[in-house]
């Protein structure tokens, strides 16, 4: 199998199917907020939001993946509310900006939180799966849902998170070739590095995918988007992202897009002085990233 196949199989795309269940529409300052509520193949009911400018014109849109934190509590609520990692809630100001963004509830996380992520974690991985598979597997799912939408633009999707978030946009970009962008804030690390640093334990259960690192490490991973664009931010402070696994890890991701003829389309926003919070800086990089890649219908799109 190819490395992709591989990916697909260790990340469980596929395996977690979501049918909608409830869809209630309102407006919300001036955007049309869409209250979702999916089911898992368990019965479990997953909590979603859509955000979107009014009007039935068809328009990109982004799949919005919650971070971590250590705050249970938050899940989906991250779109309209925000987290103490961000400047401001992010997904009003993707609406306001003209794309559509979806962001379901994580298992462990909102209303979701029992059973909780070492519960869930222990029980996938004694059955050989893994808590991030269950994670990755219902986002490949939402992306399938956002792109069945006859509002919107179905191959001027991306995906974008912090943190927990992060990894899981350009993990799930790497196994999704139909996902147009990935960008990712504050967690692109070579995990081998991290384990060799003593930093490695500062992540959760949930993202142990037992046997991933004899696979590939995540610059390989992130180097399977190449030729489509990508966004990565990192603060050189923050322990998830100390300069020599983000170096180790960029050198690979880096190269992937040197060999597609696609440098133009890989974007680094690297602070020296920033630790685990989204800046300014990367913020402003972001939209622009955005804007050029999936609010026009440019060639800076096209694979």
């Amino acid at each position: 199998m190819t490395l992709r196949q591989d990916l697909r199989e260790k990340f469980e795309i596929s395996a977690h199917p979501l049918t909608l269940s409830e869809r209630i529409g309102i407006q919300h300052e001036g955007l049309v907020l869409e209250r979702l509520t999916f089911a898992t193949s368990d019965g479990e009911s997953v909590r979603g939001f859509l955000l979107r400018p009014p009007g039935e014109t068809p328009v990109p849109a982004i799949l919005y993946i919650h971070a971590h934190g250590n705050a249970y509590d938050i899940g989906a609520d991250e779109l309209l509310s925000g987290r103490k990692a961000l400047l401001s809630p992010l997904g009003p100001e993707f609406a306001r900006r003209g794309y559509a963004v979806l962001m379901i509830e994580l298992p462990a996380f909102g209303t979701r939180s029992s059973p909780g992520e070492s519960a869930r974690a222990k029980a996938a991985l004694w059955n050989g799966k893994s808590l991030a598979g269950q994670m990755l597997g219902e986002q490949a799912a939402a992306f399938d849902w956002l792109a069945s939408r006859p509002d919107i633009i179905a191959d001027r999707i991306a995906v974008f998170g912090i943190s927990m978030g992060a990894t899981f946009s350009y993990w799930l970009a790497a196994a999704e070739p139909r996902i147009a962008a990935s960008a990712h804030l504050c967690a692109y690390a070579d995990y081998a590095g991290l384990i060799d640093a003593g930093n490695i334990d500062l992540h959760g259960i949930y993202l142990t995918v037992p046997g991933l690192l004899t696979l590939a490490g995540n610059g390989e991973i992130a180097g399977l988007i190449a030729p489509r664009p990508q966004l990565i931010g990192v603060g050189d402070l923050d322990p998830l992202t100390p300069p020599v696994a983000f170096e180790t890890a960029f050198a690979q991701t880096r190269g992937a897009y040197e060999e597609a003829g696609a440098t133009d389309r890989l974007v680094l926003v690297r602070e020296p002085e920033a630790g685990h919070v989204e800046t300014p800086a990367m913020r402003a990089a972001v939209f622009a990233f955005l804007d050029r890649h999936l609010a026009s219908s440019g060639e800076d799109r096209s694979d």
